[in-house]
């Protein structure tokens, strides 16, 4: 919530006063909703929260036609003073980014050690194909109507991107040298036990199935 607090504050303070359909497009453009995990549909509510909590104030309403009315926002002095808080603390407090790939390494021992290497040695090749793709966008930077630092955002997220590469070459060399024990005892164990179970009811379904059989036909013989 508080990157899209500081993220709503911020634009606001650039294009104030200002409509919140314009706040939200121009958030889209910068594609938040890939790289700060900010919804779309979370804007509106950010704009409504904010001005709640007397972070923003409404300056005005207007409807062009038969669109919907729209509303311009700007900031409070508790709104300047909460933007200033917010960015001095995204800045100077170190947080551990949202990996998706942390909760799938929970699991590693699960699959088989020739889909893990499998699975790490395709990963590399899309993340330098990303890495390529943002020396291509910043060497088209600037263009008109783009701050020169937002070259920046690109190199901070190819660096974490790419401390990928050196990470999964070393742990595909590790699976190949046998270290850690995949799939995990415990992984095997239950899979037998569920074949186990699987061909007892199997052959317990067979078993069934002659005396069934042979109780049709008695009762058609009786018949």
């Amino acid at each position: 919530m508080s990157s899209t607090r500081l993220l709503v504050l911020g634009v606001v303070r650039i294009f104030q006063p200002v409509h919140g359909y314009d706040v939200r497009r121009e958030l889209l453009s910068w594609r938040v909703d890939q790289w700060a995990n900010v919804a779309p549909g979370s804007i509106y509510n950010a704009l409504k929260s904010m001005t709640r909590d007397a972070l923003l104030e409404v300056v005005g309403t207007d409807q062009v036609g038969g669109r919907p009315e729209r509303t311009t926002y700007r900031l409070t002095n508790e709104g300047e003073n909460e933007f200033q808080a917010l960015l001095r603390e995204a800045l100077w407090r170190v947080r551990p980014p949202v990996d998706p790939l942390m909760p799938a390494l929970c699991f590693m021992p699960v699959l088989k050690r020739e889909e893990l290497i499998a699975a790490l040695r395709n990963r590399i090749p899309q993340i330098r194909g990303q890495l390529e793709h943002v020396d291509f966008a910043v060497a088209q930077l600037p263009n008109p109507g783009t701050p020169e630092h937002v070259k920046e955002l690109y190199r901070l997220s190819a660096a974490r991107v790419g401390a990928e590469i050196p990470w999964a070459e070393a742990l595909i060399q590790r699976l190949e040298q046998g270290e850690y024990e995949i799939p995990h005892p415990a992984e095997v164990a239950r899979e037998r036990e569920i074949r186990a179970t699987a061909a007892a009811r199997g052959e317990a379904r067979r078993e069934r199935a002659p005396r069934r059989n042979g109780a049709r036909s008695n009762g058609a013989r009786k018949g």
